[in-house]
C-alpha cells in the first residue's frame, strides 16, 4: 500500500510540473536519515562544533562573564574622608589625581545649606585627606584633623580617632578598631612599626600607610 502511495505521488508531481517543493526522492531520503539517526543538531538548527558535545557547550556558555561585571580595582588609589554639609559623609576611595568635587559627588552631593564657595572644589586630593564642607553661618574648623595631623598631613597614631584612621589606605572599621584597642592596652605607640603588632596589620598594609602616619 505504501509503495502504491509513493508511486502515485511521484506521478502526480511529474504531471503537475511543480517547483519549490521537495521531490519524492528528497522526502524519502530525509525520512530515511531521520529514522536512522544520521541527522544531528540543536533546536536552532545549528550543528555543534566538531569535537564538542552538548555538555561541553553548556559549560563554555556558563563560563562567559556576566554582563556588567565590575572590573578589577585600579592599582593606584587614594582614600579621603568627606564630612560636613554633604548627604552621605564617610570615607571614599578615588583614583589618583581626583579632585575635591569628585569626592563630594561620591558623598551624595552638597546639602542646600552648604557653603560651597568656602572650599576650592578644583583642588587635587591627597591620600588620607579630610574634606569638610561648612554649612551656612558655620566657620570651617581651623584644623579639620584636630591634633592628630600636622602640616605634612600625617596621622598621629596616639591621638587619631577611628574616622581619621579609616581615612588611611587599607584601613577599614575593623582594623581601625584594632588599632585603637592596641593603643589603649599598650599605652600608645612608641614607633610606627608597632602597627605591625596590631591584629590584621601585615607588611602589605603597613607599606601603604607608613608614610601617612607618625607617633608623638
Amino acid at each position: 500500500m505504501a509503495k502504491i502511495i509513493i508511486i502515485f505521488s511521484m506521478t502526480a508531481l511529474l504531471l503537475a510540473g511543480g517547483c519549490g517543493s521537495p521531490g519524492p526522492e528528497n522526502i524519502l531520503l530525509e525520512e530515511s536519515m531521520q529514522n536512522d539517526g544520521a541527522v544531528t543538531g540543536n533546536a536552532s538548527g545549528e550543528n555543534p562544533s566538531p569535537g564538542k558535545n552538548s555538555s561541553e557547550t553548556s559549560s563554555a556558555q556558563a563560563k562567559k562573564p556576566t554582563e556588567g561585571q565590575v572590573p578589577e580595582q585600579e592599582e593606584h588609589a587614594l582614600y579621603v574622608q568627606v564630612s560636613g554639609a554633604v548627604k552621605s559623609p564617610g570615607v571614599y576611595r578615588l583614583a589618583e589625581g581626583s579632585r575635591i568635587f569628585q569626592a563630594v559627588e561620591l558623598a551624595g552631593g552638597l546639602l542646600e545649606q552648604a557653603e560651597a564657595d568656602k572650599i576650592n572644589q578644583a583642588e587635587c586630593l591627597k591620600d588620607g585627606q579630610m574634606i569638610y564642607i561648612p554649612a551656612a553661618g558655620e566657620e570651617e574648623p581651623e584644623d579639620s584633623f584636630g591634633e592628630s595631623r600636622n602640616e605634612d598631613g600625617r596621622v598621629n597614631l596616639n591621638t587619631a580617632t577611628e574616622a581619621e584612621l579609616m581615612a588611611l589606605p587599607g584601613i577599614g572599621a575593623a582594623k581601625a578598631g584594632s588599632i585603637l584597642d592596641w593603643r589603649e592596652k599598650n599605652g600608645g605607640f612608641g614607633q610606627i612599626e608597632d602597627l605591625m603588632k596590631v591584629e590584621g596589620i601585615k607588611d602589605g598594609v603597613f607599606a601603604k600607610i607608613k608614610d601617612s602616619v607618625k607617633v608623638d
